[in-house]
């Protein structure tokens, strides 16, 4: 286990100014951690440079109207905040986290007037699978939790008490051998990972669910625009799980997870093939800013 992370070296941006690292903290009776009005985002920069950082900061803003509150920042305020962290915790390839809740000063279910909290911190993250196994494919059990019906909850936020049931999946699946869970929708079809959107290819072609019951992931749209400039047919669709034994590659996408092949999803085998390979550099090469050398 590495260094825990409220003990990192570093500054965050706290509500308007940079804060030491170990003084970013909010009180335990904070609306955000009672009642789950927490909304966030999870970016990468490459190079010195946030990817997509304004498609970023627009949704952080939209999950928090989804959840009824305003950010007191706008987009391009954001961006620029980003920005300012990356360059003075001297990072250049990281990992940068905004999160925005509702404060303390009322404890309950209603929470109209409770001031609105932006932090945005980075770190150095690297690939969010091990590097070896992430090139011959991940394994994927399948979660016991279904993603829940969208007239039941926000599914269009990034919010953090939605990710409850990815985090006990994800912590079944490990112990059971596996890097991660692929959850099913409440009525059964495929859904998408605890933390990443999923891909299948057959024929040629790249098969994707249709993202209006979950998150429609930064990182997937770019996979997707990716694709069509090779001229790959994307479906978007309903996909039952026992068409899974039809589909030849794999793979799922996100920003830690970038584009990652996987091997099998609970009894379903994949071959990582030229589609996958193809994608994942595709992708390297479009977060590598122009004149910087991608990484190995």
């Amino acid at each position: 286990m590495g260094v825990s992370f409220d003990k990192i070296d570093g500054v965050i941006w706290f509500d308007g100014k940079l804060v030491p690292w170990g003084d970013a903290n909010v009180h335990v009776l904070t609306h955000g951690l009672h009642y789950g009005s927490c909304v966030f985002e999870g970016e990468r920069a490459y190079g010195g440079k946030i990817f997509k950082s304004t498609e970023h900061s627009e949704r952080l803003r939209a999950s928090a109207n989804i959840l009824d509150f305003d950010i007191p920042y706008s987009a391009a305020e954001i961006d620029a905040a980003k920005q300012l962290v990356l360059e003075k915790n001297g990072q250049t390839d990281a990992y940068v986290r905004p999160v925005a809740w509702r404060g303390s000063e009322m404890m309950g279910v209603s929470a109209q007037s409770n001031t609105i909290h932006l932090a945005i911190a980075c770190w150095s993250w690297p690939s969010y699978f091990d590097p070896a196994e992430r090139l011959k494919g991940i394994r994927l059990a399948l979660a016991e939790y279904h993603r829940p019906d969208p007239r039941t909850i926000p599914a269009m936020a990034k919010a953090a008490g939605l990710y409850m049931i990815c985090t006990i999946s994800k912590h079944k699946a490990e112990r059971e051998g596996f890097a991660d869970a692929m959850m099913l929708d409440w009525e059964g079809y495929v859904a998408e990972c605890t933390g990443a959107n999923i891909f299948f290819v057959k024929d040629g072609k790249l098969h994707t669910p249709i993202a209006d019951r979950f998150l429609a992931g930064i990182t997937r749209a770019t996979v997707i625009d990716l694709a069509k400039r090779r001229g790959i047919e994307v479906l978007e669709r309903r996909i039952k799980p026992e068409e899974l034994s039809g589909f030849s590659e794999c793979f799922i996408t996100g920003t830690a997870a970038e584009v990652t092949p996987v091997s099998q999803i609970a009894n379903w085998s994949f071959t990582p093939g030229a589609i996958t390979q193809q994608l994942m550099e595709d992708y390297t090469a479009e977060v590598t800013p122009k004149g910087t050398k991608a990484a190995a």
